[in-house]
C-alpha cells in the first residue's frame, strides 16, 4: 500500500464523518466538508490510475455540489 492510498482512506473516512456531523450546522460548512471526502476519493483513485482519479474527482465534485445547492435552495424557499 502506497502513501496516497492510506492518506486517501483517512481523508475519505474523516471527511465523511465531518460532513455527517458538522460542528456549526450551517450549509456552507457542510459544503466545505463535502470536498474533504472528494479529495480522499481522488487520492484513492490516484493510487490506481491517474485518468480514473481525475474523472472520478470531477464527477463526484460536480454531482455533490449540484445536489447540495439544490437542497439549500429548496430549504431556503420553504422556510
Amino acid at each position: 500500500m502506497n502513501p496516497e492510498f492510506i492518506l486517501g482512506l483517512i481523508l475519505l473516512l474523516g471527511g465523511t464523518i465531518a460532513s455527517a456531523f458538522p460542528v456549526p450546522r450551517t450549509y456552507l460548512n457542510r459544503l466545505i466538508n463535502l470536498e474533504i471526502p472528494a479529495w480522499g476519493l481522488l487520492l484513492l483513485m490516484l493510487s490506481y490510475n491517474e485518468a480514473l482519479a481525475l474523472l472520478t474527482f470531477g464527477g463526484v465534485t460536480a454531482l455533490s455540489v449540484y445536489i447540495f445547492v439544490r437542497v439549500i435552495q429548496k430549504k431556503e424557499a420553504s422556510g
